[in-house]
C-alpha cells in the first residue's frame, strides 16, 4: 500500500510517494510496550534533533515526522490531526525552528496537543459555555465616557463590528458604560450558543483560545466570518491599550522630562 508524503524542504513543499512501511520502521519491529502518559506541560527550550519535516496520510488523518520519528502529544498519543491545510501549518511551525527548538512559538502545535489530549476533559458544551461567557464581558461591548476621543475612537471603530455581528446573526448586542457591562438578551446568547454548537471540538478549541485571546466574542465572529482579518481583530481587541500607549508617547515628545518607565493600563473589567 501506498500513502501521499508533504516533505518541507528549505521552505518549499514536494509530494513524494512512499511506501506506507518506510516511514515506520525507523520506530522498531516487533511489538512496543505501551507508551507512559506523560504530564502535560510545553517542554523546555531544546536542541533541534531532526533535519527534515514530513506529512503523511494514515487511517486516522494527516501525522507529523520529524525524520523518521512520528511526533507525539505531551501524552505519547499519536499526533494526527483531520485535515492536510492543519497538518501543513503545524509542520511549517516545527521546520521553522532553528537550533532550538522553542515550543512557545508553536501555538497551532499546543493547540492540537490540547484537543488530542484533553487534559482539562472537558467537552463540547464546556467548550461553547468557556467562549459564551465572554459575552458578559466582552471589550468591544464597554465604552468609556471621556476622554471624548477615545469615546469617539470607540464608536468609530467598534459600532460597526457589533453592527455587523446584529445583523449577521439577527440578535441584540449593544454596549454601556456602566461598570457591569451591557445588558445581553436570553436570546442573543441563545442563537450565537446554537451557532458555535455547528462546530466540532477541533474548531471549538480554537474559537475558545481566539476569544480569551481577544476577550471578545464578537471579534471572533467577525474572525470566523472573515469579516475581519486577523490584524484587524487584534489591533480593535487592543484599542484602548493603544490609544493610552500614543497618548503617553504625545507627552513624552512634548515634555522631556515625563519619560519614565510608564505602562499604560488596560482595563479589565
Amino acid at each position: 500500500m501506498w500513502r501521499s508524503c508533504l516533505r518541507l524542504r528549505g521552505g518549499g513543499r514536494h509530494l513524494l510517494n512512499c511506501p506506507r512501511g518506510g516511514l515506520t520502521a525507523s520506530e522498531g519491529p516487533g511489538p512496543k510496550p505501551p507508551a507512559r502518559a506523560r504530564a502535560y506541560a510545553p517542554p523546555a527550550e531544546r536542541k533541534r534533533f531532526y533535519q527534515n519535516v514530513s506529512i503523511t496520510q494514515g487511517e486516522g488523518g494527516f501525522e507529523i515526522n520529524l525524520d523518521h520519528r512520528k511526533l507525539r502529544t505531551p501524552q505519547a498519543k499519536l499526533f494526527t490531526v483531520p485535515s492536510e491545510a492543519l497538518a501543513v501549518a503545524v509542520a511549517t511551525e516545527w521546520d521553522s525552528q532553528q537550533d532550538t527548538i522553542k515550543a512557545y512559538t508553536m501555538h497551532l502545535t499546543t493547540l492540537c496537543n490540547t484537543s488530542l489530549d484533553n487534559p482539562t476533559q472537558r467537552g463540547k458544551d464546556q467548550l461553547i459555555q468557556a467562549a459564551a461567557k465572554f459575552l458578559d464581558t466582552d471589550t468591544v461591548c464597554y465604552r468609556v465616557e471621556e476622554p471624548e476621543t477615545l469615546v469617539e475612537l470607540q464608536r468609530n471603530e467598534w459600532d460597526p463590528v457589533i453592527g455587523w455581528a446584529e445583523r449577521r446573526y439577527g440578535v441584540k448586542i449593544g454596549s454601556s458604560t456602566s461598570i457591569m457591562g451591557p445588558s445581553i438578551p436570553a436570546r442573543t446568547r441563545e442563537v450565537l450558543v446554537s451557532h458555535l454548537a455547528s462546530y466540532n471540538t477541533w474548531a471549538l478549541q480554537g474559537i475558545e483560545f481566539v476569544v480569551s485571546q481577544l476577550k471578545s466574542m464578537v471579534l471572533t465572529l467577525g474572525l470566523i466570518d472573515l469579516h475581519l482579518t486577523v490584524e484587524q481583530a487584534v489591533l480593535l481587541s487592543r484599542l484602548e491599550e493603544t490609544f493610552q500607549e500614543t497618548r503617553v508617547r504625545a507627552l513624552v515628545r512634548e515634555d522631556p522630562t515625563c519619560r519614565r518607565a510608564t505602562k499604560p493600563v488596560r482595563h479589565n473589567y
